[in-house]
């Protein structure tokens, strides 16, 4: 190789470290940009709630969980004559309170797995 060569060589990489350099610079200066604008936003947001502001109990005590037997709210079928339902007609939930709120239990004698474990006692 010449010397020709090695001079270009040698120009070619000081010109990718200071292209490198002035790449690096920019970057910085866009993440300095970006944290002076982020506090700006930050400082003309409002205050955080102070403690007297945050949310506190009911003076009745915490509220309690409801337990409740649902049964399906069937959609009402429409006769040959009538008119179709419209959405403001139908309930807001597909459930209702059922009738009997009494809590099934499990039947000594049966093992409560899909049917199985034989007949209840008494049949």
């Amino acid at each position: 190789m010449s010397t020709a060569t090695y001079v270009l060589l040698a120009a070619s990489d000081t010109v990718n470290v200071t292209v490198a350099f002035i790449g690096g610079m920019v970057i910085a200066g866009a993440l300095i940009l970006a944290v002076a604008v982020g506090m700006r936003v930050m400082e003309r947001e409002s205050n955080r709630p102070r403690a007297e502001e945050q949310p506190k109990l009911p003076e009745a005590g915490p509220v309690h969980e409801e337990r409740e037997m649902r049964e399906p709210d069937e959609v009402p079928r429409v006769t040959n004559g009538g008119s179709r339902l419209m959405p403001y007609e139908l309930h807001p939930a597909s459930t209702r309170r059922g009738e009997d709120q009494k809590r099934r239990r499990w039947l000594p004698g049966s093992s409560g797995s899909f049917g199985g474990g034989g007949l209840p006692p008494g049949v």
